[in-house]
């Protein structure tokens, strides 16, 4: 008979505390800054670059990542490993966030498709393999999985959180009475400070219930000194007016009726009535299932934070947090698993022309999960990613380091790059060179790789090699060889497919002399080469559909492009965007603007423009032009 939850819980905690203390005495994670976002979207016209006159004089540098607010893609386990990396350059954020709020996944059985809108209809993608088994393992034995996933998040939590931080979790009637025990044994049950009520109407019911009509908001505090500002709510008339009126406004018969008579207002209890759910008419809608109302983080970052005050977020979503943090000056830290989560989060930023953020990911993230597999060498995981291809690996006695194989039919030479390098240029020339010097030669090499530089496109055009291929190692696939028998069932499946690189090729680049001081610059897009709709979490019918748009109109599958117009080769900072949905300069809901223009300072030396791009799949893609 299977043990109870209750009894499972003991174990659960002290699994939980002890991969959370591993995390904590072992935390050399880095993240690694994709994007300086400064928000200048397109809008009719050209585009000036006043980043200096509107957020000052930017000169980023890695001491000053953790001064910037930051948008993190990535497992939070990860990025909250990466928060706690202490060095020279980097400080520490242990113990620096006044606030946390968290809305992890409830339901084991939700449906974490998503809908990609193209002007021939809609394409239902699944989610990437990475967030497949996410939530696969954090579902996997029901409740029991959920706590296991929670437990060292939440141990890591209460160390990042200052000595007057809180926390709030949002919770639903799944899991709510279990995750208040963890929540007593990790923060205190002394610290517990509320269990909000936060009461809405929807449509449907439960046919053997009472509807269900609320969501839970567990309130801890990290010890008794936390930051706690007193809300009040505007009183109601006491006649059967259901409008909202100012104290000043209420009779004196009225007046002596209120209860705490306070010219603030009603103080704000732990029931909360007046906040209704971000429905379909919604100004604020912005198309993400699980958005939560502004005015409902706008309460708890007002009461537990303040000005200049960190805030968190760690399973951010549709980036509510950080959008209202924003705008009460405070700043933030968010994170999330999803790339269509991000991609809707930097692009919600930017149309509230926040002040610049970083927006990072993992930084050796394939290198991390290596590491936490069964393989104990690079030679045994390059085997099975040569069989997984259906190449052959050759003997030890044949190479030293062994992480090539060839494919019988043809003379083709394959090359597994390792998981904790970056595959570029010298990869490449590398490649080739054993493609002629091997084993006597042969016809044509292909390069797996895990990870690429932000160049790849290019190193590729300027070898002009039809011998060389390179493909994409699927960035999950350690997810999937977690251990030697997995790898084996999935050799034996044959379902595993490489994928060609993506990649952005420009058009015309003009520079022109706009003024004795500025220069005006022209950037064109000219082509996208996507991924292979084979290599796509799509069935047949939507892949027909993406084929045909890639036949006919690959730009319009951009979803994001961005501009660095002076570009140092280290960090992108991304001084001018249009994306989908910016309406702003051309009224079509479908498609970003195929050209940017904008007017640059002058340089006396030669320019280097970097331009990078994401499609509406969210894969990512750079591409720079230096300008003598």
């Amino acid at each position: 008979m299977a043990k109870s939850l209750i009894e499972e819980l003991p174990k659960i905690l002290k699994k939980g505390k002890k991969e959370a203390e591993k995390i904590l005495s072992d935390n050399n994670l880095i993240l690694q800054a994709n994007e300086l976002v400064l928000p200048s979207k397109d809008k009719n016209g050209f585009f000036k670059d006043k980043v200096k006159s509107i957020h000052g004089e930017i000169n980023f540098n890695k001491a000053q990542s953790n001064l910037i607010n930051q948008l993190i893609y990535g497992d939070n386990l990860l990025a909250m490993q990466a928060l706690f990396n202490e060095t020279a350059d980097n400080p520490s954020m242990r113990g620096k966030i006044d606030l946390i709020y968290i809305d992890p996944p409830f339901d084991s059985k939700a449906d974490y498709r998503t809908k990609v809108h193209l002007q021939n209809g809609d394409i239902q993608q699944k989610p990437t393999v990475l967030e497949q088994f996410a939530y696969k393992d954090t579902w996997k034995n029901g409740t029991a999985s959920y706590l296991e996933m929670m437990v060292p998040r939440l141990v890591l939590m209460r160390e990042l959180l200052s000595e007057k931080g809180s926390i709030y979790v949002h919770i639903d009637w799944h899991v709510g009475h279990y995750l208040k025990v963890i929540m007593d044994d990790i923060f205190g049950k002394e610290n517990f400070r509320n269990e909000i009520s936060w009461c809405y109407t929807n449509i449907g019911g439960a046919s053997k219930s009472f509807p269900k009509k609320h969501d839970d908001i567990l309130f801890y505090s990290k010890n008794e000194n936390n930051i706690f500002n007193k809300q009040y709510i505007p009183y109601k008339k006491s006649n059967k007016s259901s409008g909202v009126y100012k104290f000043d406004e209420l009779t004196e018969e009225e007046k002596q009726k209120v209860y705490e008579l306070d010219k603030r207002g009603k103080l704000v209890e732990d029931y909360w009535i007046d906040l209704p759910i971000v429905n379909s008419q919604a100004k604020e809608r912005i198309g993400y299932t699980t958005q939560k109302p502004e005015k409902l983080l706008e309460r708890i970052i007002k009461a537990s934070s303040n000005k200049n005050s960190i805030v968190a977020d760690f399973f951010c979503g549709s980036g509510t947090t950080g959008a209202v943090a924003e705008r009460l000056n405070r700043k933030w830290i968010m994170s999330d698993l999803g790339k269509p989560a991000c991609m809707i989060t930097r692009k919600r930023l930017i149309d509230q022309e926040s002040n610049p953020f970083l927006f990072q990911s993992i930084g050796d993230y394939q290198k991390e999960q290596y590491e936490k597999s069964e393989f104990k060498t690079i030679r045994d995981l390059s085997h099975v990613v040569l069989n997984l291809y259906g190449a052959v690996p050759f003997s030890d006695n044949e190479i030293s380091g062994n992480n090539l194989g060839y494919v019988k039919d043809g003379r083709i030479l394959v090359y597994v790059d390792s998981p904790s390098k970056m595959t570029g240029k010298n990869t490449l020339i590398r490649a080739q060179k054993l493609r002629e010097t091997f084993k006597g030669g042969w016809k044509k090499v292909i390069v797996l790789g895990w990870n690429f530089t932000q160049t790849i496109g290019d190193d590729i055009k300027s070898l002009n090699d039809k011998n060389l291929e390179v493909l994409v190692i699927p960035p999950d696939l350690l997810e999937q060889l977690k251990t030697k028998a997995s790898a084996k069932r999935l050799i034996d499946s044959g379902n595993l497919r490489f994928s060609s690189l993506q990649y952005l090729r420009l058009g015309e680049v003009k520079v022109n002399v706009h003024d004795s001081e500025n220069e005006r610059l022209s950037v064109e897009l000219d082509n996208y080469c996507l991924l292979s709709p084979d290599a796509l979490p799509l069935d047949d019918k939507n892949k027909k559909k993406l084929q045909e748009v890639i036949n006919s109109d690959p730009l319009s599958l951009i979803e994001y492009w961005s501009v660095d117009p002076d570009y140092d080769g280290e960090v992108f900072r991304s001084k001018w965007q249009d994306y989908r949905q910016n309406t702003a300069n051309d009224n079509d809901p479908f498609n970003v603007i195929r050209r940017a223009e904008m007017i640059v300072p002058k340089l006396d030396r030669p320019r280097k423009i970097c331009v990078k791009a994401v499609d509406v799949f969210g894969f990512e893609s750079a591409t720079t032009l230096t300008i003598k």
